[in-house]
């Protein structure tokens, strides 16, 4: 018998939304100014400013925990770069500029997500972040589509742990087998198939397979116009 789907889930990073590589430039150019040197945010420095500024272990619980530590990162970023003059002030400015911006949705995304809402489905996020999810949807023009935004950092799990996928099913009151779910990575994607959902891996770099591997959100909408 025809799944009959009343709810679907999507992943932000990646798959709702990207960061503008304009706001990046605009970062390293304000530090490259204070500092007269280029600027360079490789992965293992910048996972190494988590450990500095005191990211902890078990993720924040709350929007003002969340501030404190990108405020205390930007501070230790610029110490790193050597910079000790205006520190306080210099951190505050990266922190005005990069709080809550540069999220934008890839170009399909509000299409895809008007489709799901003016066919009558429920929608939620379920992302590994912290608890400004609401309000990076809320600055990127799509937070009104969503009923429910489920972080990992509120959770204590991350995907593909089941815990995660059960607590977005458990806030709308919905199963698995009613629920689609898109990712861009396929273990989070494989994971919330095992529970049940019918999931779609995202890979822009290439066409989708005709199954569950997709080449954009379109595809989605193509998945469920054939079983209309």
């Amino acid at each position: 018998m025809e799944k009959r789907y009343t709810t679907v889930f999507f992943d932000r990073d990646g798959t709702l939304l990207t960061l503008s590589p304009d706001l990046r430039d605009k970062r390293n150019a304000l530090i490259e100014g204070w500092s007269g040197k280029e600027f360079h945010l490789e992965y293992p420095k910048m996972m190494d400013l988590f450990d500095r500024a005191g990211y902890p272990k078990e993720g924040y619980k709350s929007v003002e925990e969340e501030t404190a530590f990108w405020r205390r990162y930007y501070r230790e970023l610029l110490l790193g770069e050597g910079m000790t003059v205006d520190l306080e002030d210099r951190a505050e400015a990266l922190f005005q500029l990069m709080w809550l911006q540069g999220y934008q949705p890839y170009p399909e995304t509000v299409e895809v997500l008007e489709w799901f809402q003016s066919h009558g489905f429920r929608m939620g996020v379920i992302s590994d972040t912290s608890p400004s999810l609401p309000l990076t949807l809320e600055a990127a023009g799509i937070g009104k589509y969503f009923e429910c935004a489920v972080c990992s950092d509120l959770v204590g799990a991350q995907k593909p742990d089941p815990r995660i996928y059960q607590a977005a099913l458990d806030e709308l009151g919905v199963t698995a087998e009613e629920s689609l779910y898109v990712d861009d990575y396929d273990i989070e994607a494989d994971g919330a198939r095992t529970m049940g959902f019918t999931a779609f891996h995202l890979d822009r770099s290439r066409p989708g397979d005709g199954a569950w591997r997709i080449g954009s959100l379109r595809d989605m909408v193509n998945y469920m116009e054939k079983r209309l």
